[in-house]
């Protein structure tokens, strides 16, 4: 495992080297041309590369790329996540295929088509012009190729599992939904088994309401109120009828 990291070490220092030999012949050349020593040397040191990190094992790839992300270079850390990110789908390396390197707008870029165990697959190297136009790599990316019924199988499994999310949301809505009937059973029960506060006092009726008491059943009263009558009006007791007698309120005879 040391072996195989001290390799992929010596590649990457191997990149810089190489390059700075090819910028010193294509010194005085525009940036955007590539002639056939500096589209071979991409090719060859994008292919060392491959070669490398596929030649990894599952262990390996996780310690180089600790140990790359520790010493804070980014760009072994990116080669190595995106070769992890893949491996399970094209298997272990077999060959390369073809490889071809162009100019762009924005640097270089290296394209080599390799052939794995379990599919072909496209690995991209891009580069830029750094000091004295020497190319410096700044990203990796692997692309395997997939067949039809595959990528119909992706796409089909992608619908169904956001159809499913979907709809399984949907029936957890409807379900909350479907439970508010039981908040006011609750609440009908929790004011059921609320204590019932005491009722108020009934106010005492005035003396005032209650029902005057009927006085012409008494024979003594209703003599002397006769011949206090027939006094005042200096005349017979005979002719006189009481047929009701009633307590006036606030009557004179208590103000005296």
């Amino acid at each position: 495992m040391k072996q195989n990291m001290k390799r992929l070490w010596l590649m990457v220092c191997m990149v810089f080297s190489l390059f700075a030999l090819s910028a010193c012949s294509a010194a005085g050349e525009d940036s955007q041309s590539l002639d056939a020593e500096t589209s071979e040397t991409l090719c060859s040191v994008t292919e060392g590369l491959l070669e490398l990190c596929t030649g990894l094992s599952a262990e390996e790839i996780d310690e180089a790329e600790a140990a790359a992300l520790k010493k804070k270079d980014t760009l072994t850390a990116s080669l190595l996540t995106a070769w992890k990110g893949v491996r399970e789908d094209t298997g272990a390396f077999v060959d390369v295929l073809s490889s071809e390197a162009m100019a762009t707008e924005e640097g270089y870029e290296c394209v080599v088509t390799a052939s794995f165990a379990n599919r072909k697959a496209e690995f991209k190297a891009f580069y830029e012009d750094g000091a004295q136009g020497m190319p410096v790599p700044t990203s990796f990316s692997f692309t395997p190729e997939y067949t039809t019924g595959e990528k119909l199988a992706k796409a089909g499994m992608n619908t169904l599992m956001g159809m499913g999310t979907v709809f399984l949301v949907l029936i957890f809505i409807s379900l909350i939904i479907s439970c508010f009937k039981f908040i006011n059973v609750f609440e009908n029960r929790a004011k059921k088994a609320a204590p019932v506060p005491a009722a108020a006092p009934v106010p005492a009726v005035p003396s005032a309401a209650v029902e005057e008491e009927d006085l012409t059943d008494d024979l003594e009263l209703v003599a002397v109120i006769t011949a206090a009558i027939a006094a005042f009006d200096n005349t017979s007791a005979d002719g006189l009828v009481v047929r009701s007698i009633k307590r006036a309120p606030g009557a004179k005879w208590k103000r005296a």
